[in-house]
């Protein structure tokens, strides 16, 4: 039937109808649009490199932490994000880990320890960098300011000045007559130089006398403890570097072999049995690294992307450890403890 035989209320509704149906199509192809949009966003693919201090199962608190925050974010590893982890105690290799890394291409480069942090800026001035963990980003050279850090390097300043001080302040309170502490740790490693010019003050001002052993392999542990008992030290404050995270059960062991007390820099050590732990929590500096990738990818700069410093401490205290060494926990220290293994 041709329009001209149509009545004018049927002719109506006929224009009405397509006019709605258009509607309807231009509704439904703009509601498309920013599904469209989004699903382009979710399929784009986003690689990590990671270099860190030790191997990924050694590390496998942060790294499941730091993986949770992205998933918040709506990175899924084996989905929209690749992993390339590298880690080596050597510090001479690091070069070559960091060359393997670029080589892949990666959005990001996230790192943990001093040596890799200079690795890394020895290696690329343009591949955003997020620290998860260094010890002075601005005294190595890294960043600018912690406001404002001016290259390619944001993230996760581990310490602050009061640290060291808290853990002298728990080995006096731990070991009543403290006179000798032995200082364990890589003291190539520049982060743990300034560590020390803190602890060799600190110590002097609460009358101690503090002696520095370089673990630079795991051969060097048991000979620093050997001389350390010759020494008659009394208690050992031991930092978290290259070495000692990979080596940190054989420490704790020959810790426990010559029964000395000792507080360590990361509470994984008092978990595989350490006597205690004072540090910022790493799990709570990794998480907070995620959040950083997170804008980075969402497109800010990490170099006006402010350093933060760790707000979360913990103190940890195995009890367990405590009884077979003979060591009474004082009740003080036990009140204040975030976490008590028994």
């Amino acid at each position: 039937m041709t329009t001209q035989h149509l009545s004018p209320l049927t002719m109506l509704l006929s224009r009405h109808t397509r006019r709605r149906e258009f509607i309807t199509l231009v509704g439904s192809a703009a509601a498309a649009w920013p599904l469209a949009a989004h699903a382009q966003q979710a399929g784009k693919i986003r690689r990590i490199a990671m270099l860190d201090t030790v191997s990924r199962e050694l590390n496998s608190a942060n790294i499941g932490a730091f993986l949770e925050k992205l998933q918040e974010y709506g990175y899924v590893e084996g989905k929209n994000l690749i992993i390339d982890y590298r880690s080596d105690g050597r510090s001479e290799r690091l070069p070559e880990l960091v060359s393997q890394l670029i080589s892949l291409n990666p959005d990001i480069i996230v790192l943990r320890g001093t040596p890799e942090a200079l690795a890394v800026k020895n290696a690329t001035s343009t591949i955003p960098v997020v620290m998860s963990a260094v010890v002075d980003p601005v005294r190595i050279g890294v960043a600018v300011s912690l406001s404002r850090p001016g290259g390619n390097f944001t993230g996760m300043s581990s310490v602050v000045t009061e640290t060291e001080a808290k853990r002298l302040g728990i080995l006096k309170e731990l070991v009543p007559g403290l006179k000798r502490i032995a200082v364990l740790g890589d003291h190539s490693n520049p982060g743990n130089q300034k560590l020390w010019e803190e602890i060799q003050i600190l110590a002097r001002s609460l009358m101690l006398d503090a002696r520095r052993f370089d673990l630079r392999r795991a051969a060097d542990v048991g000979r620093a403890l050997d001389t350390a008992v010759r020494e008659k030290v009394d208690a050992l404050l031991v930092g978290v570097d290259g070495t000692t995270r990979p080596n940190r059960q054989l420490i704790i062991d020959l810790t426990a072999m010559h029964k000395l007390p000792a507080i360590y820099s990361a509470k994984e050590f008092a978990e595989d049995g350490g006597l205690l732990a004072y540090a910022a929590s790493y799990v709570d500096l990794y998480r907070r690294a995620a959040s950083l990738v997170d804008k980075i990818f969402k497109g800010e700069s990490p170099s006006e992307l402010p350093i933060e410093r760790p707000t979360k401490f913990e103190l940890v205290i195995n009890l367990k450890t405590a009884k077979a060494l003979g060591i009474d926990i004082p009740p003080t220290l036990l009140a204040i403890a975030d976490e008590v293994i028994e």
